[in-house]
């Protein structure tokens, strides 16, 4: 029998405001669904923005949050104990990423040496979240409420820059960025996280008779959306809002779907959905 596995990004695949409605991409995630294919959404948002999202779309699968800091997984998705997790509320959780309250006091340590404000989210006031992400006050209060994961704001030049990407890894952490904002986090990454789920589902799949088929699939529109493109055995790129693709995206097997946002992304599942049948 063959078993699909599918991870995709969500903040440009199917959140982009640029290419249609997520509405878009029900129909299609209502098939994955129907043949009992999981779909694991990857992103940079907090827990508490992905879950509204998920809800709203009856997402039943794992997903994985804030740079791949945690991957959040319904109970009874597995019958039995994944690594590293413990339990929260209706999931297990595999927590890789480090504790909020840790990285806000490097930032601060941080800060003090090297004699510069670092307004992170903890620091900004709704109001400012707002006006420096474009979210409406209700996406902006989700966006704040982070777990492992602290975007910092900072003014000065190059060499500043680069102190304080030092100064942070001197103190175990790591400083990447993205979507404008700088990011203190853990040594956490996604491909950590969905190598753990990876693995589960061909645990969970295995008869011992070697009959099985396992297929894996990671969709997204950028390098940086694909960080299991080593792992899975195929891997989706999307066209960017201009039609190109992500030049530094290369890898055996990458497929170049024809197509942007939801629309893209819809195209390229359905496409794979024919292998499937």
């Amino acid at each position: 029998m063959r078993h699909w596995v599918f991870f995709t990004d969500l903040d440009r695949c199917l959140l982009t405001s640029t290419a249609g409605s997520i509405d878009e991409a029900r129909p299609t995630l209502a098939a994955l669904k129907a043949a009992h294919i999981p779909v694991v959404f990857v992103s940079g948002r907090t827990r508490a923005e992905i879950e509204p999202l998920r809800q709203t779309l009856q997402h039943e699968d794992p997903f994985i949050v804030e740079h791949g800091a945690a991957a959040f997984v319904p109970r009874n998705t597995f019958d039995f104990a994944l690594p590293r997790s413990r339990r929260r509320a209706s999931y297990d959780v595999v927590e890789l990423g480090t504790p909020y309250a840790m990285l806000r006091d490097v930032l601060k340590q941080v800060e003090e040496a090297v004699n510069t404000p670092l307004r992170g989210f903890g620091d900004l006031s709704i109001e400012e979240i707002m006006r420096a992400t474009g979210l409406p006050r209700t996406e902006a209060l989700r966006a704040k409420l982070r777990e492992y994961d602290e975007p910092f704001l900072f003014k000065g030049p190059d060499a500043l820059k680069q102190d304080v990407i030092r100064q942070i890894g001197a103190r175990g952490l790591r400083c990447v960025q993205s979507d404008g904002f700088f990011h203190v986090t853990g040594l956490n990454d996604v491909s950590r996280a969905g190598d753990i789920l990876l693995e589960a589902y061909r645990r969970k799949w295995s008869t011992g008779s070697g009959e099985d088929s396992f297929e894996t699939v990671a969709i997204g529109e950028t390098i940086e959306d694909l960080p299991l493109i080593s792992s899975v055995d195929r891997a989706v790129l999307l066209q960017k809002p201009d039609g190109s693709y992500d030049e530094h995206a290369h890898g055996p097997g990458l497929i170049r779907a024809v197509g942007i946002g939801c629309a893209g992304w819809s195209r390229a599942v359905e496409d794979l959905l024919k292998l499937a049948a």
